[in-house]
């Protein structure tokens, strides 16, 4: 049955608007190019949106063209602005950014674990207050989606952040307050690891899989599934815990309430320093209290340069002149207890791609992604290829953002009967 002319209206006008947000400024012609739509067509999808303010022209496409054809058609930025934040135990970030993604502000602040759950909402919520200031985004209501990426279970069915046993109290208040402070703006929480998953496979080095794991190496652990290019939640919103995965090399099993005795007890990062102490890297590990992540570039053998613990995009790392020797006894013994679990995951699930994510996949960069895979053929008959992340820390923020926008478009680009 074919589309009534509404419906298919409303089909290229979100085609048209997915280019103009993937491809930027487009022309007419371009437009018509890339859709494969006829000429008249596009005129009338360009004339509609346009009055519906959410493209307008924004320049003109050459030097020596003039003229209807030449106009640059830009999706409107102001329509709408986005706020996004990574949660972490004792810290909080945020940025703000206009509709097309473009980051307009951004902060963070430390959230001490002597803090108290009423503070420690009021100085999440006065980040974002200032953030938002700063962005120079006023009014009410022009705070259109607020993204939030924290560690724990997210509800399936209400996708509320369920109250998790060893996670601080304010994280679940936290969504609330921001909801009475912003109350014209959607605010929804996802798993921190599956936004990482998220913003690997849009922007950093899973562009090019349908089916990987991420996982998480950080303060905690876990892992994320893609499957067929879709994110796989389970039954309670907990595919990936594997933080509560028992292995070999604990000393006790974890509990329902307490993953200690898990797989958290080898790679997270408490455990990661005291692996670096055992191999004689005591002054680098003195560094992980304050700033854990900028620490952990230090053990693995890198250096940062000019970027905050939260950032790790991989061209931001430098070799160290010499790595020593047991720099390199310390990675081979990390890649031991990593291969553990991702063997436990390849084996289930075999994705053919496994991403180390994280401060910590990112600091090990490809010399420790190397060793993990040589160690996975030694354990494994299913080939798996593994991969250090080019986003590291930054994935949380990039694949919040990229939720908030895209549910903001889901609603703005929307046909009228269907809002």
């Amino acid at each position: 049955m074919p589309a009534s002319p509404s419906t298919a209206r409303a089909i290229n006008d979100r085609l048209a608007l997915d280019l103009l947000q993937q491809e930027g400024p487009l022309t007419a012609g371009q437009l018509k190019q890339l859709t494969g739509l006829s000429r008249p067509t596009v005129a009338d999808l360009v004339e509609r949106l346009t009055a519906s303010g959410l493209i307008a022209v924004v320049g003109e496409a050459g030097e020596q063209r003039r003229g209807p054809n030449a106009r640059l058609y830009g999706i409107v930025a102001d329509r709408a602005y986005l706020a996004a934040l990574d949660v972490r135990t004792e810290s909080v970030s945020v940025l703000v950014s206009d509709l097309v993604g473009r980051v307009l502000a951004e902060g963070s602040v430390p959230v001490g674990p002597e803090t108290g759950t009423s503070s420690a909402v009021e100085q999440a919520v006065e980040l974002v207050e200032r953030a938002v200031k700063e962005a120079g985004v006023f009014g009410e209501g022009r705070l259109h989606t607020v993204g939030i990426g924290a560690p724990g279970l997210v509800d399936p069915g209400t996708g509320e952040l369920r109250d998790s046993a060893g996670l601080p109290g304010w994280h679940r208040r936290l969504v609330a307050a921001l909801q009475e402070r912003f109350p014209q703006a959607r605010v929804g929480v996802e798993n921190e690891t599956n936004l990482a998953a998220l913003a690997e496979q849009r922007e950093g080095v899973a562009q090019d899989r349908d089916t990987f794991v991420l996982l998480w190496l950080g303060d905690s652990c876990g892992a994320a599934v893609v499957l067929d290019g879709r994110l796989r939640r389970g039954a309670s919103g907990g595919t990936g815990e594997i933080g509560f995965l028992p292995v070999p090399g604990t000393t006790t099993l974890p509990s329902a309430t307490d993953c200690s005795g898990g797989y958290h007890s080898l790679v997270g990062a408490a455990a990661v320093a005291e692996l670096a102490a055992e191999y004689g890297l005591v002054g680098e590990t003195a560094r992980l209290a304050p700033r854990r992540g900028a620490g952990l570039y230090s053990i693995c053998g890198y250096r940062r340069v000019g970027a905050t613990s939260h950032d790790a995009p991989a061209d931001d790392r430098r070799p160290h002149p010499a790595v020593p020797a047991e720099r390199a006894r310390f990675l081979d013994a990390l890649a031991d207890r990593i291969a553990l679990g991702v063997a436990a995951i390849v084996a289930i699930l075999d994705p053919g791609c496994a991403v180390l994510g994280g401060e910590i996949g990112a600091a090990g960069g490809a010399p420790l992604a190397a060793r993990v895979e040589e160690r996975l053929r030694r354990m494994s008959p299913l080939a798996t290829e593994v991969r250090a992340s080019a986003l590291g820390g930054a994935a949380v923020l990039r694949g919040a953002l990229l939720t908030a926008r895209e549910r903001a478009q889901d609603e703005l680009f929307a046909p009228p009967d269907r809002v």
